[in-house]
């Protein structure tokens, strides 16, 4: 796989059982890369160990005064410079294609993913955390599956070298055979406190990540309040606990290093003193000694392989398990192979809650809790917050919509938020989304009764001549009221033109004229389409076909809003805010009017 191949056309399905298998599983779709790295790597790391015989062999030569075996030296190390060139170029560019192609290929795993869940991703996992997940830890990742190849070339190398020097001078290269081993693994002990900190220094940059979206998202909400101050003072506090850690991190880092440095060294100092005395001694020559003291100050190079793989592996491990984590998410439940002929129309019934939504009718639900309603829109579109235990799925004419394939799903069910986004771009780009092309824009903008968002776009625009559909909307509609951005996102909804269309709270910022005539145009324009409406606005309820009252978690009364204002007092008590104690006086009320009423007769 070559950078110019990307993307990939499929990434794979990922093993996400655990961070550590997840990186495995990378490095397995991946190993022609690996294996062309690592065929680099050993002619890089084999012309750098070969230096050393051929600087052994002219240094004897010129003791020996023999110009034949020099002018031999001289030609083996200007073939060993080629070799450490070329190795060097291509193990570079092998690698860094390696990091590349991992990581884009763990960015299209997330946006698969991403795309498959939508917004109930965010429910299941903090923001923070796949803000860190898509951009830091994809990078990390990629850092592991790059430097895997490097460190198993270096790792074959030392083999060689010290193999090598056992055999050409037996005396010494004893002692280097057993001191390098000790050399690669002499941080061993020191990982897993350097692991420990270095988690916990994401795990802080994870929250100040969180806390700081979090802010910038309700910065215009904390100005009203006076409470910028505030949350910049605790993301002032997070910052500084990151650094802390980081410094933590940072110094046990240095240490593995110090280490890196200072024991080899040793063990030079320790070749040295031994080769000498036998040099003086005559059992070996000075080109020996030469060679073997060459050989072992080189492998220092080789040596920092491994100190890169266990700090790749040790940043990338966590980023690989939260990556892992977000792409172990998945719908409730599996499509079977007939799925894409079966035709799901009809009406719409959730059967944990009993909730019914006839076909081609405005049902209109009131749960009195938004956090309750907000879960039962995600799990009307199939999309439920967490998983039930039980695994019951809403029916579409009697069809599962875990069982439906995903686009056929998204075909027929859409579900707009409370605080649906506007993405920047023109007006006629915002409201140019998949549709059945039954609904054209304008029909869409009337009924959602955008027309004061229309003049303002068009008093806003500079260069499109003064037309709304081709003014600039800003990032997420930060320019527009809360109102004007609901009703914009209810347009593209009805734009859209789905089966059903699921609709939470979407006149929650509308002032009480525009909600009513909102409620009209909805209802006028989708009077073939099942629409469901979860909203607790009498001017919306009085317009809906029927009315379901959604108590702890089960329909418990069904009807028209004017019926159920009469006859349920739950249904009073969310719709009209009466407190119990009013609702008690109420009922004592009407059951003294009975009972008068009684006696006159």
């Amino acid at each position: 796989m070559q950078i110019r191949d990307l993307p990939y056309a499929d990434p794979g399905v990922p093993d996400v059982r655990s961070g550590t298998r997840f990186l495995v599983w990378l490095g397995r779709q991946q190993l022609g890369g690996q294996v062309k790295s690592l065929l680099w790597g050993l002619l890089h790391h084999l012309g750098i160990a070969g230096l050393p015989l051929g600087i052994g062999i002219a240094v004897q030569a010129v003791v020996d005064r023999d110009g034949g075996r020099l002018a031999l030296a001289g030609v083996l190390l200007v073939a060993l410079g080629a070799a450490i060139s070329v190795g060097d170029v291509m193990l570079h560019r092998t690698a860094v294609t390696n990091w590349i192609t991992a990581a884009a290929r763990v960015q299209q795993l997330l946006s698969r993913k991403t795309a498959e869940l939508g917004s109930v991703l965010t429910r299941r996992v903090a923001a923070g955390e796949v803000v860190a997940v898509s951009t830091g830890d994809v990078e990390k990742i990629g850092w592991f599956v790059e430097a895997l190849s490097r460190f198993a070339a270096a790792a074959v190398v030392l083999v060689v070298v010290c193999v090598g020097l056992v055999v050409y001078q037996p005396a010494l290269g004893i002692l280097v055979a057993v001191g390098l081993p000790v050399l690669a693994l002499a941080v061993l002990p020191l990982l897993p406190r350097a692991t420990r900190r270095a988690d916990l220094q994401r795990e802080k940059a994870g929250r100040a990540t969180e806390l700081a979206s979090d802010t910038v998202a309700g910065l215009r909400v904390l100005r009203g309040i006076g409470g910028e101050e505030l949350f910049l003072g605790r993301y002032r506090a997070a910052s500084q606990e990151v650094r802390e850690a980081a410094v933590h991190s940072a110094r046990m880092w240095a240490l593995i290093a110090a280490v890196q440095v200072v024991l080899p060294g040793l063990l030079m100092i320790g070749v040295v003193a031994y080769g000498t005395r036998l040099a003086l001694d005559g059992r070996i020559g000075v080109g020996e000694l030469v060679t073997v003291y060459s050989a072992v100050a080189l492998t220092h190079h080789a040596l920092r392989n491994f100190e890169e793989i266990a700090m790749a592996y040790s940043f990338s491990r966590p980023s690989a398990k939260r990556a892992a984590r977000v792409l172990a998410l998945s719908r409730t439940g599996t499509t079977t192979a007939g799925d894409g002929e079966r035709k799901a129309t009809g009406d719409l019934y959730d059967p944990l809650t009993g909730l019914r939504a006839p076909a081609g009718l405005l049902t209109a639900v009131v749960c009195g809790d938004p956090d309750v309603a907000g879960r039962l829109a995600d799990r009307l579109g199939g999309h439920p917050a967490e998983p039930d235990a039980d695994h019951t799925s809403v029916l579409l004419g009697g069809v599962p919509l875990d069982e439906l394939p995903l686009a056929d799903a998204r075909t027929v069910v859409l579900v707009q938020d409370k605080d649906p986004v506007l993405l920047s771009g023109t007006l006629r780009e915002l409201l140019d989304v998949p549709a059945s092309g039954a609904v054209p824009a304008e029909a869409a903008l009337t009924a959602a009764r955008c027309e004061d968002v229309l003049d303002a776009l068009a008093q806003a625009s500079v260069d499109t001549d003064g037309d709304p559909m081709r003014t600039r909307i800003t990032e997420r509609g930060r320019s527009l009221s809360g109102g004007q951005r609901q009703r914009l996102a209810l347009a593209r909804s009805l734009v859209a033109d789905p089966e059903v269309l699921v609709l939470d709270e979407p006149t929650s910022a509308v002032d009480a004229h525009t909600e009513a005539a909102v409620a009209t145009g909805i209802r006028e324009l989708r009077r073939t389409r099942t629409t469901v409406v979860l909203a607790s606005s009498p001017l919306l309820l009085d317009r809906a076909d029927r009315v379901v009252l959604v108590h702890e978690g089960q329909a418990v009364a069904v009807g028209t809003h004017r019926a159920l204002l009469a006859s349920e007092p739950r249904y009073r008590a969310v719709v009209t805010r009466e407190t119990e104690e009013e609702l008690a006086t109420a009922s004592r009320g009407a059951g003294e009017l009975e009972a008068l009423e009684g006696e006159s007769a």
